[in-house]
């Protein structure tokens, strides 16, 4: 059997845009797969990407432009791909609505030209908050903005299969569109198999992080209210991450509005520094108003031992329950309560133990190595009509672990 190609496309790391890390670490996990060519078709920007083995990097579309789906189309064509991949968001090709929706239709024209396509869906309209994911608009706006929605998802149900992280998500497509083509494709840890962690004690200089793309429906200013209004000069805020393509300049604008020595915004943090981000942090906050789909924070933070204060709203909700994650609450967008979550967190260290234990089980339990897998099945089945043939590649010992977690 010859080489199989198949081409992703993804945002990847360092771009801002949505889901630059998932797809950084998808591509690595494809990248060790044998027996196949991975071909990164991603933004075609002015920064550094990183050399990931065996993956061919494509400069090929551009965040906000409208001309997306046919500069896919042609990259797909000239690396001569077999299947393609599609690591995407409602946002995930631009911040307009014009180019987010247009994106969208490339799995369609894909299915056109009869290439295969999979598309990874990390969101669905029916459970996003508009307001929240920077699409801000009147009631009537809402309703023809849900409408576009609705017909941009039954473009994207035009892929020969879709796959979504979370279950809820599955049943609503199965059920509202009658779709035969979803599937359940899990998160996966970004970590291999890191020991179980042990949290940092935080009696004294404790680091409240917290870690995204901020500006949309990830604000800052509730976390940094919570903290001052503890009155511990020994809890610093750090503040990891850029702004949300839909909000240029959020960051800069918290730092002179609050800025001060208890606070220090980290700015882009390299995928290298990522772990030792998380392991010197007491605690980790999700100061999210809403949610646009899983989180790839929550599972780094699970992986890396540093217990969670999340919000009680929507998909994270769901994500904890499904998951096996756990974690302090709050209610979204209170100071007051958010402030208590954190003291008794902070003052806690035996629930801060417990709940690290909890969270690194269920942030490890399945690798993006393991995930790869079930995306060579999709491809083996599209491609060879046989499910086992890119499987078949891998070592023995490799494909035998496989058809254990699969059974």
């Amino acid at each position: 059997m010859r080489e199989t190609t198949i081409a992703v496309v993804t945002a990847l790391s360092p771009s801002p845009t949505t889901l630059a890390e998932y797809g950084l670490h998808l591509l690595a996990a494809l990248g060790r797969k044998r027996g196949i060519r991975v071909v990164a078709l991603v933004e075609d920007l002015q920064v550094y990407y990183p050399s990931i083995k065996g993956v061919e990097i494509h400069r090929t579309w551009r965040f906000g432009s409208i001309g997306n789906p046919w500069r896919i189309a042609r990259a797909v064509r000239a690396a001569g791909a077999d299947a393609v991949i599609i690591n995407a968001h409602f946002t995930s090709f631009g911040s307009s609505k014009v180019s987010a929706a247009l994106g969208l239709l490339t799995p369609l024209l894909l299915r056109v030209l009869r290439v295969p396509v999979i598309t990874l869906m990390h969101n669905i309209v029916e459970t996003v908050d508009l307001g929240a994911a920077g699409f801000r608009a009147g009631r009537i706006a809402e309703i023809l903005l849900r409408a576009i929605g609705t017909a941009l998802t039954w473009m994207v149900l035009r892929s020969h299969v879709v796959t979504t992280t979370m279950p809820r998500y599955v049943d609503v497509l199965r059920e509202k569109y009658r779709a035969g083509n979803v599937a359940l494709t899990p998160h996966g840890s970004f970590g291999g198999a890191p020991v179980v962690p042990s949290p940092p004690v935080a009696s004294r200089g404790a680091t409240v992080l917290t870690f995204g793309k901020f500006g949309t429906y990830k604000r800052v200013e509730v976390l940094i209210d919570a903290v001052r209004s503890l009155g511990r000069p020994d809890v610093q805020v750090v503040i990891a991450g850029t702004d949300s393509p839909n909000s240029p300049g959020y960051l800069a604008s918290m730092e002179e509005r609050y800025g001060g020595s208890d606070l220090q915004f980290r700015g882009y943090v390299p995928e290298d520094e990522v772990e030792a981000l998380f392991r010197s942090a007491s605690v980790t906050v999700f100061p999210y108003a809403g949610t646009t789909g899983s989180s790839g924070v929550l599972h780094q933070a699970g992986a890396f031992g540093c217990p969670p204060i999340m919000p009680r709203i929507g998909d994270l909700q769901d994500l904890v329950a499904e998951e096996g994650f756990t974690g302090a609450y709050f209610e979204p967008d209170d100071a007051a309560d958010l402030a208590r979550a954190i003291a008794e967190l902070l003052d806690d260290a035996e629930a801060r133990a417990h709940i690290a234990r909890v969270n690194h089980v269920a942030a490890t339990g399945l690798s993006l190595d393991e995930i790869a897998d079930w995306y060579l099945i999709h491809v083996g089945t599209l491609v060879h009509r046989d499910p086992l043939a890119l499987l078949a590649r891998q070592n023995d010992q490799d494909f035998m672990k496989f058809c254990k977690i699969s059974s």
